[in-house]
């Protein structure tokens, strides 16, 4: 195979300036001065004259050492596990129906992606109006039955409130990926299922799922990403209580910065905060080289 000459070697390079300069700029430098804050011991006062002490993992020992820091990652925990099976269920039934045509298809799809659309500063905030106990219209549904209470104001149910909105906002999503996916299923293949004697749920379960088992990885682990270290919907509908019951880990990292000035915890806290979703990034990187790699392997 030919080799690209000096010339246009050097043409590649200057039309990829822009991009890698942008990638210095706004993520390889905060990276690393991210980096560097952790192992410094940075408040307020030593981040305006400069006299930032080295202190090593200390930082790191101090966060890992915090109570608060491990009550923040179960919360994280909860609230993506609880989330990721909701929002997963929930868009995989609706991608099931809208992968059959009936009427208002479209309008109905549409319609759906407005909550994914919507900035999560204001799904949070509809979402506080509507779980408030004194005005929230859930409450003035659920009064006549004797079911209303203090959605966002009770340590008991508080998360419960967050999940159901950020479900909210990740359906859609959810469901256009997976819809998508269904749509590469070959519809000859139910037809020769169910003339074989395969009925619905037999096609579904031996047919469907195995064919979107890759899509629905692809789901998991971007919802695992976005929704492990979501902070402005939590942040608007919480603000991380009552008595903490919602301080998830980016709100954790919030109050160590901007609450505390304890800037060297903060980014020390803020870099753990990356190790879940990292993991999910290599994870999903590492498959989509599986995927490219297979019908290259496979043909023969």
């Amino acid at each position: 195979m030919k080799q690209p000459s000096g010339h246009r070697r050097r043409t590649g390079y200057l039309f990829c300036l822009p991009g890698m300069a942008f990638l210095a700029l706004f993520l390889a430098y905060p990276l690393c001065y991210t980096v560097w804050t952790s192992v410094h011991d940075v408040d307020l006062g030593q981040l305006l004259g400069g006299a930032e002490r080295f202190n090593g993992l200390d930082n790191y020992r101090a966060v890992t050492g915090d109570p608060a820091f491990w009550h923040s990652v179960r919360l994280s925990l909860v609230l993506t596990l609880g989330s990721l099976l909701l929002q997963f269920t929930i868009g995989f039934a609706l991608a099931l129906l809208f992968a059959r045509p009936f009427p208002l298809n479209g309008l109905l799809r549409s319609l759906l992606l407005v909550a994914w659309l919507l900035p999560p500063v204001v799904s949070g905030t509809l979402f506080r109006w509507m779980l408030d106990a004194e005005s929230g219209a859930y409450n003035a549904l659920l009064q006549p039955v004797g079911l209303s209470h203090d959605w966002l104001t009770d340590p008991s149910t508080s998360m419960a409130g967050v999940i159901f909105a950020n479900v909210w906002v990740g359906v859609p999503f959810n469901m256009l990926l997976l819809l998508v996916g269904l749509h590469t299923i070959d519809p000859q293949l139910h037809e020769a299922a169910a003339l074989d004697g395969a009925n619905a749920w037999q096609r579904f379960r031996h047919l469907t799922l195995p064919l979107m088992r890759p899509v629905s990885v692809t789901v998991l682990l971007l919802g695992l990403v976005y929704t492990f270290k979501v902070f402005d919907l939590v942040f608007v509908m919480t603000g991380g209580g009552p008595v903490d019951a919602t301080r998830v880990l980016s709100l954790y990292v919030y109050e160590v910065f901007f609450t505390f000035f304890r800037f060297g915890q903060g980014a020390a806290a803020g870099l753990l905060l990356l190790v879940v979703p990292l993991l999910a990034g290599v994870g999903y990187v590492r498959r989509l080289r599986r995927e490219d790699r297979a019908p290259a392997g496979g043909a023969v």
